[in-house]
């Protein structure tokens, strides 16, 4: 199984962060192809930031999707999840969707842990998207200005940690959701010190790619997610545009 993991954000720290916990996430056999966003910005927090990440893990999916088995955007918040749904035959995962729905298989109510304030309303439409609203506590964030996405845990760790207390404290939460790319990984390591089940995005993300590809669904030929219409575009990257607009019969792979 090959399994294509694209960060949506230009920064090559996160990327690796995402790396290390896909690959203890991944079972044996199974081979992951890491790709960072070829434009955009260093971490996303607001709309305008998740729509060019989006484009560019569109931009990403297009050139490397063939020979995959299935694909995961590595970003809180799925910039992009549906149109590559739209336009790939093979499936495809968001960290945030993969993260919501295994809250809700281990708790009655769930509570994000975000890197910062500003991001809260996009998480917030988010999670209203994925249908899950009724379930969320809250959502606590980081109030001060991020020096170094690569080193958020490092930098931070401690006060997330306690925004993570205070979420089952104060809010009722049943599971934590440690939001994030930059914070891949950290569920795992600070699990022991929290008094509810704390969950890696990317860790669900990756279990469920495996999982969706075990199940071998056919890819839909009706409905809002088949194969888009053809028509004319213009200004796109060469593996985009074929994906988008042309004959999605002869460009679409789809790998069992």
């Amino acid at each position: 199984m090959k399994l294509l993991v694209i960060n949506p954000n230009i920064s090559g720290d996160v990327t690796r962060l995402i790396e290390s916990e896909a690959r203890r996430s991944i079972r044996p056999g199974t081979e992951l192809t890491m790709a960072t966003a070829p434009l955009g910005v260093a971490y996303i927090e607001t709309r305008a930031e998740a729509q060019i990440g989006g484009y560019a893990a569109m931009q990403v999916a297009a050139e490397l999707h063939a020979d995959h088995d299935a694909v995961v955007v590595a970003a809180f918040g799925d910039p992009g999840l549906s149109a590559l749904r739209e336009i790939l035959g093979i499936p495809v995962v968001g960290m945030t969707e993969a993260a919501l729905v295994s809250a809700c298989q281990v708790g009655s109510r769930f509570s994000i842990i975000a890197i910062s304030q500003r991001i809260q309303a996009w998480y917030r439409e988010t999670i209203s998207a994925c249908g899950f609203s009724n379930r969320l506590a809250s959502i606590r964030a980081l109030d001060e200005p991020l020096a170094h996405i690569g080193r958020v845990q490092e930098d931070q760790g401690e006060r997330l940690v306690a925004l993570a207390e205070r979420a089952v404290r104060d809010d009722g939460a049943d599971v934590l959701i440690l939001a994030g790319a930059p914070l891949a990984g950290l569920a795992r390591s600070v699990a022991s010190r929290l008094p509810v089940p704390a969950l890696d995005g990317v860790t669900c993300a990756l279990h469920q790619a495996q999982a969706l590809v075990d199940l071998g669904a056919a890819a839909p030929i009706a409905g809002s997610f088949a194969l888009p219409p053809e028509k004319p575009c213009r200004g796109l990257p060469e593996a985009l545009a074929r994906l988008v607009g042309r004959d999605l019969a002869r460009s679409v792979t789809s790998v069992g």
